[in-house]
C-alpha cells in the first residue's frame, strides 16, 4: 500500500519539476532580438528580416553577426547604424551572452544613456555616436570591465567626464567630442595605457587645463581637444607621446609657449594644429626634423619674429597656415614649390617678398590665401600651370603688372581675390575658368573693357570690378549669370545696364560711372529716334492684316485640335494594358473615361497633367499621363515602375498602379486633398505657422534622405520643387514625380527637363555643364524649398516687382546688413524669427554653388530634427559663408 501511495505523489513531484524548470528557461537569442526591436521604431523597415515567422536563421537577420562559440553560433555583433531608428535602446540587449560589439550610431535615438548598459559584460566596442542622446554620463559605465572602444561623440552629453573612468583600463578609442561636456578633465589618464585614440573636442563649455598625465599614453596615436576652451599652458609631459601622429589643440584659450622640444620629440608627428589661441615665444626649433609633418597650423596667435628657414624641409608639407599672427620679412620661396603642398595661408601678417614663376613646381596646390601683407611682385605665369588651384586670394598687397592670359586656366579655379593692389593692363579672356564663382579685381589700376566671355561662365555669382579705370558698355551676356553681387563703381562705363543687373541691386555699385543710364539711375537712356510717319502707318496696317490672319488660322487649328483632343481622350480600352499594385476595383474603361477636362484639377507639370478620378468605389486617385517612348517593353515597364511602387515611407506618395498603350502611361498615385505646397505658397492668404512649416520641411528631407541612402535601390528624385511635395489633410508631405527617368528614358527625361524653363532656379548650377545627375543637385533644389518656406515667396519670383529667382534675392539680402531678417516672412511672430534664420542658414548651405559644400539629406535631416527639438540661441553668422559674402 505504501508504494502504491507514495508512486503518483513522486510522478507529481517530477511532473511540477519539469513545469517549473520549463518555465524558467531563458529566453532564445532570437526571442532576444525581437524584445529589442519591439521597443525600437523603424520608420524605414530596416529589420523586416527580424521576424519569428522567417525561415531566415536569426544569426543571418539584417546587422547580426555570429561566431562559433562551444560549438554553438552565438550573436556576437549587432551593428544597426544608420538605419534610421528611433524610440528606446531596450536592456534585453544584454541578454546576449557573448555581445561583444554594439553600434547604434548615426540613428535618431533620443534618451540618456541606459544605465543597463553594465549588464553587457562582454561587450568591447559601445558606438552611440551622432544620435540625440543627452545626459551625464553615468559612472557605472566604468563597469564595462573588457571595453575597448566607447563612441559618445556627436550628441547632447553633459556634465562632468566621470572619474570611474579610470578603471576602463582596456580602453583603446575614447571618443567624447561635439557634447556640451563641461567642468575640468579629470587625471585618469595615467590608467589608460592602452589608449590609442583620445577625442574631447567641439566641447565649450569644458573649463579646463590639458591633465599633464595626458603623457603618459605613449601608445596614443591621436589627440583631439580642439575647441573645447582648454586653458592654460601646453604641459611640457606631451612631448612623451612618441607614437603621436595627430596633434589638434586648435580654437582654445592656451597661453603661453609652444614646448620647444615638441618638434625633436615627436618624430611620427604628421599633423600639428595649436592655431586659434594666445600662444607666444618662439616658434620651436626642429619641427620638421622626423620629415613626417604634413600639417603645420600656427594661425591666431600672437607669435612675431620670422618663420624658420628650415620649414623648406618639410618635404612631405601639405598645409602651412600661419594666418593672423606678427610674422614678418620675406615669405619662404621653397614653400611655393613643395611637392605635396596643398593649402598656404598666411594672410594678415606682415610677409614680403615675391611668388615665384617655380610655383608651377607645385602640382598638388588647391588654396593660396595671403591677403594683407607686403607681397611686391607680379602674377606669374607658372601659376596658370597648377591645374589644382581652386581658390588665389591675394588683395592688400602690393601686386603690380598685367594679369597673365593663362591665369584663369585651372578647371577648378572657384575663388579669386586680388582686390586693393597695382595691377594694370586688361582683364584677360576668362573662359576657361567654368567653375568660377567669386571673381573680386576691385581697387586696382585695370583698363578697357569687361570682356563679354565672362557671361559665359555658368556659376559666376560674385562679381566685383569697382575702383578701376574700365570702360565701354557692360555686356548684355551679364544677364545670363545669377549674380549676388555685381558692382561696377567709379569706373569709366558707359550706355545702357542691362534692367537685370539693376534689379535688386543697390545704386551704389553703378555709381561713379557719370555715361551710365537706365532705370533708377541719375540719367535715363534716351528714346530711339522717331520714324517717319507714312513708315509708321504702312507698319501698322501691316501688323492688323498679320494679327487677323494669324486669329483664322488660330481659330481653325483649335477647333481641329479639340476635335482630335476629343477622341484621342477616349481610346479604344482594347489597346490598353494595366497593372495594378493596390486593389483598385476599376477597369482601364472606368478609369480612362473618368479622365476628361472637368477632373484635370491636379495641375499641369513638366511631364503632363494630373486628373483627379473618382472610381466607382467613390474613392479619389491621381492620374499622371505620360507620353510613352517605348523605351521599354511591357516586362521591363512593369518592372521599373514596380521598383516605385514598392517604396514605403511616410513622406513619399503611393504608387498604385499604371495603365499603358503604345502611346501614353498613365501612372495612378494615391489622392493628397491640400494639393501642393507650391499651390499653397502662391496663395494670397498663405499663412501657416513656423511649426507646420517646419514640419513641412523636416518631411521633405526625410522623404529625400530615404531615396538617396535607405531604399534599395538608391535613388535620386532628379525634379524637387514646391509642386512636388503634395500636402494631405494633416499637412504631412509627400514627394511625388520621383523617378520618372526610369519610366520614360533618361534621353527623354533630361529632353523634357531642359526644354522646360519656367522652374529653372530649382536646379543646380552644374546643371549646365555636368550630364551627370547626382545627390547634391536633389539637395540644391531641396534648399530652394526651404527658403520658399521661410520666405513666403514662390521660388521663381521673390518679388513681383523684381525679375529674381528666390536664391539670387535671398543671396543679395544677405549680403546687406541685416538683410537675413528682411526675407523672413512677416507673417510669421517673432518668437520664431531666430529658428526661421537657423533655417536659412540651412538653405543656404544646401544652395552652395559648389557642390561639394551642400550637405547630404541625412545631415540636412537631423539639422531640421534637432532644430524642431530643441530651443536654438546661438547668433547665426552668415558672413562664414563664402557662398553669400565677397571673397
Amino acid at each position: 500500500m505504501a508504494t502504491t501511495c507514495t508512486y503518483p505523489l513522486l510522478l507529481s513531484l517530477i511532473s511540477t519539476f519539469f513545469i517549473l524548470t520549463s518555465s524558467s528557461s531563458p529566453p532564445s537569442e532570437a526571442d532576444i532580438l525581437l524584445t529589442f526591436k519591439a521597443s525600437i521604431r523603424d520608420s524605414s523597415n530596416s529589420l523586416s528580416t527580424w521576424s519569428n515567422t522567417s525561415e531566415i536563421h536569426h544569426c543571418n537577420w539584417t546587422g547580426i553577426t555570429c561566431t562559433t562559440i562551444s560549438s554553438v553560433l552565438s550573436v556576437t555583433s549587432l551593428n544597426l547604424q544608420s538605419f534610421n531608428l528611433s524610440g528606446e535602446i531596450s536592456s534585453s540587449v544584454c541578454e546576449l551572452p557573448n555581445l561583444s560589439l554594439l553600434n547604434l550610431a548615426d540613428n535618431f535615438f533620443n534618451q540618456t544613456i541606459p544605465l543597463h548598459f553594465s549588464q553587457c559584460t562582454s561587450l568591447e566596442t559601445l558606438n552611440l555616436s551622432n544620435n540625440l542622446i543627452w545626459g551625464p554620463i553615468p559612472s557605472q559605465i566604468s563597469q564595462f570591465g573588457s571595453l575597448r572602444v566607447l563612441d559618445l561623440s556627436k550628441n547632447h552629453v553633459e556634465g562632468n567626464i566621470p572619474q570611474s573612468f579610470a578603471s576602463l583600463n582596456k580602453l583603446q578609442v575614447l571618443n567624447l567630442g561635439s557634447n556640451l561636456i563641461s567642468g575640468n578633465v579629470p587625471s585618469i589618464f595615467g590608467n589608460l595605457s592602452e589608449l590609442v585614440v583620445l577625442d574631447v573636442s567641439q566641447n565649450s563649455y569644458l573649463m579646463s587645463e590639458i591633465p599633464t598625465d595626458v603623457g603618459k599614453l605613449v601608445k596614443l596615436e591621436k589627440l583631439f581637444l580642439q575647441s573645447s576652451s582648454f586653458h592654460g599652458e601646453i604641459p611640457d609631459s606631451l612631448v612623451g607621446m612618441q607614437s603621436l601622429t595627430v596633434l589638434d589643440l586648435s580654437q582654445n584659450n592656451l597661453t603661453g609657449r609652444v614646448p620647444q622640444t615638441l618638434g625633436t620629440s615627436l618624430k611620427n608627428l604628421v599633423s600639428f594644429d595649436v592655431s586659434a589661441n594666445r600662444l607666444s615665444g618662439l616658434f620651436p626649433n626642429g619641427i620638421c626634423s622626423g620629415k613626417g609633418l604634413i600639417n603645420l597650423s600656427l594661425h591666431t596667435n600672437v607669435f612675431n619674429g620670422s618663420v624658420p628657414s628650415s620649414i623648406s624641409e618639410c618635404l612631405n608639407l601639405e598645409r602651412f597656415e600661419v594666418q593672423n599672427n606678427l610674422f614678418s620679412g620675406d615669405f619662404p620661396v621653397e614653400l611655393w614649390s613643395l611637392p605635396k603642398i596643398k593649402l598656404l595661408r598666411a594672410e594678415n601678417n606682415g610677409f614680403s617678398g615675391e611668388i615665384p614663376d617655380s610655383v608651377s613646381k607645385a602640382g598638388q596646390l588647391e588654396q593660396v590665401q595671403i591677403d594683407n601683407n607686403s607681397f611686391t611682385s607680379k602674377i606669374p605665369q607658372g601659376l596658370g600651370l597648377v591645374k589644382s588651384l581652386y581658390r588665389f586670394s591675394a588683395s592688400l598687397n602690393g601686386l603690380y603688372g598685367e594679369l597673365p592670359p593663362n591665369f584663369c586656366d585651372s578647371p577648378v579655379l572657384s575663388i579669386v581675390n586680388l582686390s586693393h593692389n597695382s595691377l594694370s593692363g586688361q582683364i584677360p579672356e576668362l573662359r576657361k575658368c567654368k567653375k568660377l564663382v567669386s571673381l573680386s579685381l576691385a581697387d586696382n589700376k585695370l583698363s578697357g573693357n569687361i570682356g563679354s566671355s565672362l557671361g559665359e561662365l555658368p556659376v559666376l555669382t560674385y562679381l566685383d570690378l569697382s575702383d578701376n579705370m574700365l570702360n565701354g558698355e557692360i555686356p548684355q551676356e551679364l544677364q545670363n549669370l545669377k549674380l549676388a553681387l555685381f558692382n561696377v563703381s567709379f569706373n569709366q562705363l558707359s550706355g545702357r545696364v542691362p534692367y537685370s543687373l539693376i534689379s535688386g541691386l543697390p545704386a551704389s555699385f553703378l555709381q561713379g560711372n557719370p555715361e551710365l543710364c537706365g532705370p533708377g539711375l541719375l540719367h535715363s537712356c534716351s528714346d530711339d529716334p522717331p520714324r517717319h510717319r507714312s513708315s509708321d502707318l504702312t507698319t501698322l496696317t501691316c501688323a492688323l492684316i498679320s494679327i487677323a490672319f494669324a486669329v483664322g488660322t488660330l481659330t481653325i487649328a483649335g477647333a481641329f485640335i479639340a476635335y482630335r483632343r476629343y477622341y484621342k481622350q477616349r481610346p479604344q480600352t482594347g489597346l490598353w494594358r494595366s497593372v495594378f499594385f493596390y486593389p483598385l476595383r476599376v477597369t482601364e474603361h472606368d478609369l480612362i473615361m473618368g479622365m476628361d477636362e472637368k477632373s484635370s484639377g491636379g495641375g499641369v507639370g513638366v511631364f503632363g497633367r494630373v486628373h483627379i478620378v473618382s472610381l466607382p468605389s467613390s474613392e479619389l486617385v491621381a492620374v499622371k499621363k505620360l507620353v510613352n517612348f517605348r523605351v521599354h517593353s511591357s516586362k521591363a515597364l512593369k518592372a521599373e515602375i514596380k521598383t516605385l511602387a514598392k517604396i514605403r515611407h511616410k513622406n513619399i506618395v503611393k504608387v498604385l498602379g499604371y495603365c499603358h498603350s503604345d502611346d501614353a502611361i498613365f501612372l495612378i498615385y494615391e489622392f493628397l486633398q491640400r494639393g501642393s505646397l507650391g499651390d499653397l505658397i502662391g496663395r494670397p492668404d498663405f499663412d501657416l505657422q513656423w511649426s507646420v512649416r517646419l514640419r513641412i520641411a523636416i518631411g521633405v528631407a526625410q522623404g529625400l534622405a530615404y531615396l538617396h541612402k535607405d531604399y534599395v535601390p538608391h535613388l535620386l528624385h532628379r525634379n524637387v520643387k514646391s509642386k512636388n511635395i503634395l500636402l494631405d489633410a494633416d499637412f504631412e508631405p509627400k514627394l511625388t514625380d520621383f523617378g520618372l527617368n526610369k519610366i520614360l528614358g533618361d534621353a527623354a527625361f533630361q529632353s523634357t527637363m531642359a526644354s522646360e524653363s519656367a522652374f529653372s532656379c530649382y536646379n543646380a548650377p552644374e546643371n549646365k555643364y555636368s550630364k551627370k545627375a547626382t545627390e547634391q543637385m536633389d539637395v540644391y533644389s531641396f534648399g530652394v524649398v526651404i527658403m520658399e518656406l521661410v520666405t513666403g515667396r514662390q521660388a521663381e519670383q521673390a518679388l513681383p516687382s523684381e525679375s529674381l529667382d528666390i536664391v539670387k534675392w535671398v543671396r543679395r539680402k544677405v549680403n546687406i546688413t541685416n538683410g537675413a531678417v528682411q526675407v523672413l516672412d512677416p507673417k510669421i511672430t517673432s518668437s520664431s524669427q531666430q529658428e526661421m534664420l537657423v533655417a536659412l542658414e540651412i538653405a543656404l548651405h544646401c544652395t552652395s554653388v559648389m557642390p561639394e559644400k551642400r550637405p547630404s539629406m541625412s545631415e540636412v535631416v537631423k539639422s531640421l530634427q534637432s532644430l524642431d527639438s530643441m530651443t536654438y540661441t546661438a547668433v547665426v553668422d552668415f558672413s562664414a559663408f563664402e557662398e553669400h559674402s565677397v571673397v
